[in-house]
């Protein structure tokens, strides 16, 4: 690729689910034109990672359709299994809990897969492409409902992140350990996500770093240990939190350093809304945030072209076959 491809991927969902655990509602749609128009300033594509509320929401329908058809960006399928149809119980109190959805049964995780594809599918009027899972839970089961469903791209591979540590049901094991994924893109081996194979699945992983140096890191866990702590290794991700322009820069400029051919941003969609999350709690705060992005994105467009993870798959296969063609001339 002549530039590497910035790739801006938005978890689209319900208002502040991180605490609102007994009902859900969907006014973030309201505050979304806003980011596209800014990702439309700068030639970027988001990918809305559309789960099962949003789907349901007549106006963010109509939003990501108008996207969509002037090919200003993407939908992808996000799902959250506790109350993503159909819906079974898995726990006490699945709201509260938040299971993963590869907690589950399998024939529940079928059925769950195949009603939001089919949902979306019939929504957008377009294939799904692309997908992320909920709370960023992924295994080989997962991975070959992908497949079998036609999906082309996934990014929930959060490398350097050990999900082990936040539970989803309290009879389980926690979430997923990515300490040893690759951290570029990479073709799955659908026996095991964690290396790359001959699948048709591409895995985009986030663009995540350590905070620390390998060694640094590698002190500070140990001293966790010591003193009974567990917790996932310190790490910057290229994600806003406000405040945290010189930290994404430095993760974008760190993750290209290492060759990677793509960045990765990520964002809820109900952080675009003032008090939609715990991060941004008021217009004030929302205010800070647009200024950050304003500054990130005028900063990478001198650095990196907009793509859709959609685009981004079809420029790697282009790219395998001209690399092929080479080798056999």
């Amino acid at each position: 690729m002549s530039k590497p491809a910035f790739l801006i991927t938005i978890d689209t969902e319900g208002d502040n689910l991180w605490q609102n655990h007994d009902r859900i509602t969907t006014e973030n749609t309201h505050y979304l034109p806003r980011f596209q128009a800014l990702c439309e300033k700068y030639g970027f594509k988001p990918v809305y990672l559309t789960n099962y509320e949003m789907a349901m929401d007549a106006e963010y329908v109509a939003f990501a359709r108008d996207v969509i058809a002037r090919n200003q960006g993407e939908v992808g399928m996000h799902l959250h299994a506790w109350n993503s149809p159909p819906i079974v119980a898995l726990t006490d109190d699945d709201w509260r809990h938040k299971p993963y959805l590869i907690e589950y049964p399998a024939d529940q995780i079928r059925a769950k897969v195949d009603h939001m594809t089919k949902l979306l599918e019939d929504a957008f009027q377009t294939k799904m492409r692309s997908h992320r899972a909920g709370r960023w839970a992924f295994n080989e089961y997962y991975a070959s409902l992908l497949l079998e469903y036609g999906y082309q791209v996934d990014c929930s591979v959060t490398p350097r992140v050990n999900w082990r540590f936040s539970p989803g049901d309290p009879a389980g094991q926690g979430g997923s350990d990515y300490r040893h994924f690759p951290d570029a893109a990479y073709f799955i081996d659908p026996h095991n996500i964690a290396r790359a194979g001959k699948s048709t699945l591409l895995e985009v992983p986030m663009s995540i770093q350590y905070k620390h140096s390998g060694l640094m890191n590698s002190i500070k866990q140990g001293y966790d240990a010591l003193r009974g702590k567990q917790r996932s290794p310190s790490v910057h991700w290229l994600r806003p939190s406000g405040g945290n322009l010189a930290t994404m820069k430095s993760v974008v400029e760190r993750t290209l350093a290492a060759g990677s051919d793509y960045v990765e941003f990520m964002l809820h969609s109900s952080e675009f809304m003032p008090g939609g999350s715990p991060t941004f709690k008021n217009q004030e705060e929302i205010e800070g945030l647009y200024r950050e992005l304003e500054a990130l994105f005028s900063w990478l467009s001198e650095r990196t072209r907009g793509m859709t993870l959609a685009e981004y798959y079809d420029a790697t296969l282009a790219e395998q076959a001209s690399g092929n063609k080479a080798a056999v001339n």
